[in-house]
């Protein structure tokens, strides 16, 4: 298999690339002469787009939730262009309803797609960027992860899980030369709400859906992908790129104004946060008793 040189623009690897998001994510990249390893499930959608590129888009079918298919895949995706300069982790799904109306099967899937799934791509190309010294890693999380909405908890658990590791790995990776970026979309016209699965309702939140519905009805904003890429594209040109980057106003202004009411929550309650720590020596074992065990924050040393 011949590998193409590394002068011939920067090679890409999208999940989820069929639509969406991840589909014009794959068409800014190709536009920019760059070239892409596109992968979803259904590759029909994805197929077309080699036309005219001259064998710069690979398409690969996945299945982000099956670890094993994601190391083959990386590899073929190195094998086939001999590098990875910029992984977009875009592939998702929404599971809606209430908290209490989701069954363990339920709560599962969307964790699997949103947050193992992420896991697993993550693990897969990071020897590679890491022994080239070279990378960004971006993780398409969402306004989700800015707070638990009612019906939406559940996807936002895991687009939570999702940033929680993810900034751990900017930490992890950064010694490397890898860069991570997180990218918090707003709403956009994209299938992600008319392929959301669904709980099985419960009547006691019908007029909690209703009032739902019309706030949705009311204040919906949505926009181009055409203008995520655009901001996708500035992200991965930057040398100096966010660990994290909103995108919309609504999101922006939605994150700051959860941020201002969680720092006055903690500033009233300061007094009682304060007293709840007191540095004292650390317990010692009772004569033939089993150590203390020590609560210690990560990065702690052992108690002499």
């Amino acid at each position: 298999m011949t590998i193409a040189s590394t002068t011939d623009g920067r090679v890409w690897f999208i999940t989820g690339a069929s639509r969406g998001l991840g589909r014009a994510f794959a068409e800014a990249a190709l536009a920019a002469g760059d070239r892409v390893v596109a992968t979803a499930r259904d590759l029909a959608a994805i197929e077309e787009l080699s036309a005219g590129h001259d064998g710069r888009l690979l398409a690969l079918p996945l299945d982000v939730t099956d670890r094993t298919a994601v190391g083959a895949t990386v590899a073929a995706a190195v094998a086939h262009f001999g590098r990875l300069d910029v992984v977009v982790n875009n592939a998702g799904m929404l599971s809606m309803g209430m908290i209490e109306e989701f069954t363990e099967a339920e709560a599962r899937a969307q964790m699997e797609v949103n947050f193992f799934g992420v896991l697993w791509v993550s693990q897969a190309v990071l020897p590679h960027l890491r022994a080239q010294g070279s990378g960004h890693i971006v993780q398409v999380s969402s306004i989700a992860a800015l707070g638990g909405f009612p019906s939406t908890g559940m996807y936002s658990a895991s687009k939570f899980a999702l940033e929680g590791m993810s900034e751990a790995l900017a930490m992890e990776a950064a010694q490397f030369g890898v860069q991570v970026s997180i990218v918090q979309p707003g709403g956009y016209w994209t299938d992600l709400y008319a392929s959301a699965r669904a709980t099985t309702p419960r009547d006691e939140y019908a007029p909690m859906r209703a009032e739902l519905e019309k706030q949705w009805a009311e204040g919906s904003i949505d926009s181009e992908p055409r203008l995520a890429a655009e901001a996708m594209m500035k992200l991965v040109d930057s040398d100096d790129p966010p660990l994290r980057l909103l995108l919309g106003s609504m999101v922006y202004d939605l994150a700051f104004d959860i941020s201002r009411q969680r720092m006055a929550t903690w500033a009233g309650w300061e007094q009682v946060s304060r007293a709840a720590e007191h540095a004292v020596p650390a317990p010692t074992a009772p004569a033939g008793g089993a150590a203390t065990e020590r609560g210690a924050q990560p990065g702690t040393p052992p108690a002499a």
